[in-house]
């Protein structure tokens, strides 16, 4: 698709945008960083249709059992009027005092942009300890658009996230296509893909807050990493 469009750092030169008192050196290497960007926005998409042609994965080998506000639900029942549905597994086992900050930070941003998605997708998310411990949790956080469950056997989080009482975030999605689900994506990769200096970080990130930080001077860091509000 590439090979068709213009090249990028044509379209950067075309750029009229100025700023107060810039000089000609950051002009320069403004427009170089837009061809980059432009660059990148291709890449982003390029990627995000390879993973759309992913073919059909796996069928679930059972219909899981969570354990929801109103009581216990299957995984086939969370599609609802959608075909696909996304799964987040958050870091808040029986053993954790907290929900794990790194996940509070990504479902503080995923709270508000719940309802966008559920006009395209079904949205959960799911951790070990029970239900009422989960729900206490998203009170105590203010969560109010996202649905959470428990997955009391473990048996959903011993395929879809590690071991059957792992305490690790996960990102899957499942596809129903004529009556039969599959998984279609997760994320994948762990600190054996990580680049030197770097967390194994999605990318495209999921979590705003990165994304963000990105666009700062100092940047996301290398040690720093969101609080729980005290």
């Amino acid at each position: 698709m590439t090979d068709t469009l213009t090249p990028a750092s044509d379209l950067a030169s075309r750029s009229t945008t100025r700023w107060p008192n810039e000089s000609d050196a950051y002009r320069a290497a403004r427009t170089t960083l837009l061809a980059e960007e432009i660059r990148l926005r291709r890449h982003i998409q390029q990627v995000a249709a390879q993973r759309r042609a992913l073919p059909a994965g796996g069928g679930i080998d059972q219909d899981y059992m969570f354990e929801g506000k109103d009581g216990p639900v299957t995984l086939t029942r969370l599609f609802g009027d959608h075909d696909t549905l996304i799964v987040y597994s958050m870091m808040y086992g029986p053993d954790r005092a907290r929900v794990c900050p790194m996940c509070a930070a990504l479902l503080d941003a995923w709270d508000g942009m719940a309802r966008h998605v559920a006009q395209r997708a079904a949205l959960v998310v799911v951790a070990r300890s029970p239900i009422d411990r989960i729900l206490a949790c998203a009170a105590e956080r203010g969560w109010t658009g996202l649905t959470f469950l428990s997955d009391p056997s473990g048996d959903y989080t011993a395929d879809y996230v590690g071991d059957r009482d792992a305490d690790m975030p996960a990102y899957t999605i499942f596809r129903r296509e004529a009556g039969a689900v599959h998984h279609f994506y997760s994320g994948e990769g762990g600190m054996e893909i990580a680049d030197p200096g770097q967390d194994p970080h999605a990318a495209p990130d999921l979590n705003p807050l990165w994304v963000m930080l990105d666009t700062t001077p100092e940047g996301r860091g290398t040690e720093w990493y969101p609080r729980l509000d005290d």
